[in-house]
């Protein structure tokens, strides 16, 4: 049977209207919030690790990967600004769909990499034998050879600090990222339902089973 027509006619077309245009329909928001939520905790950690040390490496501090799921969920929010139009009609709402995709495939990529170098770090610091001298810590791997590489950790005045309280950033760093990465995996794979097979959220499907005069599948 076809739609009702009536004296609620126009309220339901206003509601169809409504369900269109609602942020919900448009873009994922859950998606984009966590995103901006994990990336802001990813930086904050990796700049209380740099502070830890002065000479630990930009790998082992990934505040870098915080910074670009960070861009990445401010550009998902943006795309809440743009008019939604039916099958991408517009340039602007197809070229930033695109950039989110990708950006969002970045920083999958990024966040492995971050989840890579933490977990090397840490497999080492659980091997390590460390000392302190004078500003720093001396970190050496147990083994018989004599001329065995060292590790020195500048401007530390406790070994604690590294063997400790480095070891509990580099686990919630292998977190944080992990799930940061599989946020961006979730966020690319609802960008290529939507494009490819038409995924739609919340309301919006209702509605345009509503507009054609039959019931949404379940």
């Amino acid at each position: 049977m076809g739609p009702k027509k009536g004296p609620g006619a126009p309220q339901e077309l206003g509601e169809e209207e409504a369900a269109r245009t609602c942020c919900g329909c448009r873009f994922p928001l859950l998606l984009a919030l966590l995103q901006l939520a994990l990336g802001i905790a990813v930086t904050v950690l990796g700049f209380l690790m740099a502070s830890v040390s002065s000479s630990l490496l930009v790998r082992d501090t990934p505040f870098w990967a915080g910074i670009i799921v960070c861009v990445v969920a401010y550009l998902g929010l943006f795309m809440l600004c743009v008019s939604y139009q039916v099958d991408e009609q517009t340039c602007i709402q197809f070229s930033m769909k695109l950039l989110y995709f990708l950006l969002s495939a970045l920083g999958l990529v990024v966040c492995v990499l971050a989840v890579a170098f933490a977990a090397h770090h840490y497999y080492l610091l659980a091997q390590f034998t460390c000392e302190t001298s004078l500003d720093s810590c001396q970190c050496r791997l147990p083994s018989s050879e004599p001329l065995i590489r060292s590790f020195i950790y500048r401007d530390v005045t406790d070994c604690a600090s590294v063997t400790g309280t480095l070891k509990l950033f580099l686990i919630l760093q292998m977190v944080l990222n992990l799930v940061c990465g599989l946020v961006c995996l979730l966020a690319c794979f609802v960008m290529w339902k939507h494009r490819y097979q038409v995924f739609y959220v919340g309301a919006r499907l209702c509605a345009l089973a509503a507009s054609e005069g039959r019931q949404p599948k379940v």
